[in-house]
């Protein structure tokens, strides 16, 4: 990748520090532009384009600690989305690689365990077992958690890890495979000044091992500056600083603005673009200095403009890093548009062009990539799309990949049995639940005679039969929730397939939904002494439970939160039960509303139960002649419902036929819509 570099004017422009450059992320003329409606002065709707970044040019050396600062707004985490490949669109400008605030584990596996499954998922089967246990200790030698290894993560009801520790082992997850590059997202946030101290001193360590690491933070302590070895100043999208923290000074002094005697280089240049932002000039000025070397008007003596004409672009509350900097404050003021034609005659312009011999386009595609790291070679250049930033790699990339298809589904199996035995509530409860239910309905129906009376009670207990099937699955609703945001998170890691995943959670299910459908099963059919097929009662009820947790995991894949969750999945099983034949059979059904019937699935274990236990020729009550005897048969078409012996096996057919469809569209949530990208 090219560079013009032009004396004095470019060392302005990356703060005085870019000659010490030896590798690692070049990033040039970022601009990320966003469509955003808002009202107009006649209070109309209108389309406004916002500019997130705009023209942002900086580098992260390899080796190094890269921090990105700036206040709220500025567009710290926009950039790290830029930089990470995780902006779908819009983006603009050039990112050249040489050669996540985000701590969701599952609680109740351990440190060396949760590290461990990342590195058979990231690692693959191609590394053998030893290597992956020993790089597991280095890792944890070297994140300073060699006296947690064994303790559990942790959650809110079970005792775990620190904080501190608990964001060691997040970026754990992040390294096992040794990436060339980390993206982290606020390390610092929520803890406390010695935990942020250590988080930041490992990151530290990790980059000194030769990683190229980058990440926002707010407001760091005066010791966490010192672990900083390079800056990225942002305000309003716009770069008003990149280079050695050691340089700040050097670069107010060169702008006119040297720094008091005992005040912090960095703290005073936070101070001056607060200045400017208030001003008429806005931080334009600053960002046209920092990228072309042109000094920015003086203010006036109390540090604000007292002839500004032009409003400061207003925050939007509650929008971090959204719409905090307008397209038209990024047209040039009167004093900037000529300090810039005047500029160019000394100076090319660092502005890319769209037919610039050196950009070339192309969207940043990373082929094993997270929210937070990256490998050399990650990145590959398509066929040029519209508003595309290009990416430069230099060597070749990996498999997308690192297991085959099978290895996935199996390390994925024993991370899911594995939780599964450490969370026992999580289906033992379900089943204490059957197994309670089969002993209230065994001792309230207990042997239902062959009358009229009978035939009620039997009917009764095969609806509420239904209901606890399909009701009993509700709680695996926030379980799912809280796993889906690690599936994000792995996901966008490439650590599997989402195929992979979704098989490896059917089959892990597979034996306890059995364990609970064999218990239920046993308990109330022979309490009960009911008539048909036992084995055909067993199936049916366990294509319910599969079914009905077929669907909880799909609703669960698409609300953002496990209360609007329960609403959902509680509401829906409503209407299922509403439209299940029970209260008004099929035929009866009004026209608008017979799809309700075939869509619910309680329909048909409900009819397939019946079925099972009414056909044939079997008598339930007889009345004097003239009046015909009261056989299943009859029950049957009175209810109707098929008396052909086949059609209950076809029951079966249709209640697995959902389950898939619901295991598909859960599928296919996964694999196109939970993404850890911007749009």
């Amino acid at each position: 990748m090219a560079h013009r570099h032009v004396g004095d004017l470019e060392a302005a422009a990356y703060g005085g520090g870019r000659f010490g450059f030896t590798g690692g992320l070049e990033f040039t003329g970022l601009t990320y532009t966003v469509t955003k409606k808002q009202r107009g002065a006649g209070g109309e709707w209108e389309k406004k384009e916002v500019d997130l970044l705009h023209e942002v040019t900086g580098y992260a050396p390899k080796g190094c600690v890269t921090a990105v600062m700036g206040p709220s707004g500025a567009g710290k985490s926009t950039l790290l989305d830029a930089l990470a490949g995780r902006i779908a669109a819009r983006l603009g400008g050039r990112v050249a690689l040489d050669g996540v605030e985000d701590d969701r584990l599952f609680p109740m596996l351990t440190v060396r365990e949760t590290l461990m499954f990342a590195a058979d998922l990231r690692l693959g089967a191609s590394v053998p077992a030893a290597d992956k246990r020993r790089r597991v200790d280095a890792l944890i030698d070297q994140l300073g958690l060699a006296a947690s290894g064994n303790t559990y993560i942790g959650d809110e009801g079970t005792r775990g890890v620190s904080g501190g520790e608990r964001r060691r082992v997040s970026i754990g997850v992040d390294i096992i495979h040794g990436p060339a590059l980390l993206f982290l997202d606020e390390p610092t946030s929520g803890l406390d000044s010695t935990s942020a101290h250590s988080v930041v001193e490992k990151v530290r360590d990790i980059a000194c091992a030769g990683s190229t690491v980058v990440l926002t933070i707010h407001q760091p302590s005066s010791r966490i500056l010192q672990l900083l070895d390079h800056l990225v100043i942002l305000a309003r999208g716009q770069l008003m600083y990149s280079g050695a923290p050691r340089e700040v000074a050097a670069h107010l002094g060169r702008m006119g603005r040297r720094v008091p005697k005992g005040e912090s280089s960095i703290e005073h240049l936070l101070d001056v673009i607060q200045e400017y932002d208030q001003s008429e000039f806005g931080v334009a000025a600053l960002a046209e200095f920092c990228l072309t070397g042109l000094k920015p008007p003086k203010l006036a003596a109390d540090g604000i403009s007292t002839v500004s004409s032009i409003p400061p672009t207003p925050l939007l509350a509650g929008e971090e890093d959204f719409d905090h900097s307008l397209r038209s404050q990024h047209s040039r003021s009167p004093w900037s548009a000529a300090a810039a034609a005047a500029a160019t005659q000394f100076t090319p312009s660092r502005r890319p062009k769209k037919d610039h011999p050196e950009i070339v386009m192309g969207t940043p595609t990373p082929l094993s990539m997270s929210a937070y790291t990256l490998s050399e070679g990650d990145y590959r250049t398509p066929p040029p799309p519209r508003h595309a930033a290009a990416v430069t790699t230099l060597g070749g990339h990996r498999g997308k990949f690192a297991n085959t298809y099978g290895g996935e589904v199996w390390v994925l199996m024993r991370r899911n049995f594995t939780n599964i035995w450490r969370t026992p509530e999580l289906f033992l409860s379900r089943l204490m639940v059957l197994v309670a239910m089969g002993v209230l309905m065994a001792t309230m129906f207990t042997k239902p005679r062959d009358d009229d009376q009978g035939v009620t009670e039997r009917l009764s207990f095969f609806v509420f039969t239904v209901c606890v099937l399909f009701f009993s699955s509700n709680d695996a609703v926030p379980a799912f929730i809280q796993e889906r945001f690690i599936f994000i998170r792995e996901t966008s890691h490439n650590a599997y397939r989402a195929s992979a995943y979704v098989v490896a959670g059917v089959v892990t299910y597979l034996p306890f939904l059995l364990l609970q459908s064999a218990a239920y099963a046993a308990i109330v059919w022979f309490a009960l002494r009911l008539h048909g097929q036992f084995l055909y009662f067993l199936v049916m009820v366990y294509a319910s439970l599969l079914s009905t947790n077929s669907f909880v995991v799909f609703i669960s894949s698409v609300v953002p939160n496990f209360i609007l969750g329960y609403a959902a999945v509680i509401a829906f099983t409503a209407l299922f039960f509403l439209f299940c034949g029970y209260f008004l059979d099929s035929h009866s059904i009004p026209v608008g509303w017979k799809w309700m019937n075939t869509i619910s699935t309680m329909k048909y274990p409900y009819e397939g139960l019946l079925m099972n236990e009414f056909q044939g020729g079997r008598v339930f009550s007889s009345h004097p002649p003239p009046a015909p005897p009261l056989t299943g048969d009859v029950i049957l078409e009175h209810l109707k419902i098929s008396t052909a012996e086949d059609r209950k096996w076809w029951m079966v057919l249709y209640l697995m036929g959902w389950a898939v469809f619901y295991r598909v569209l859960f599928y296919l949530v996964l694999r196109f819509a939970s993404k850890n990208k911007r749009k």
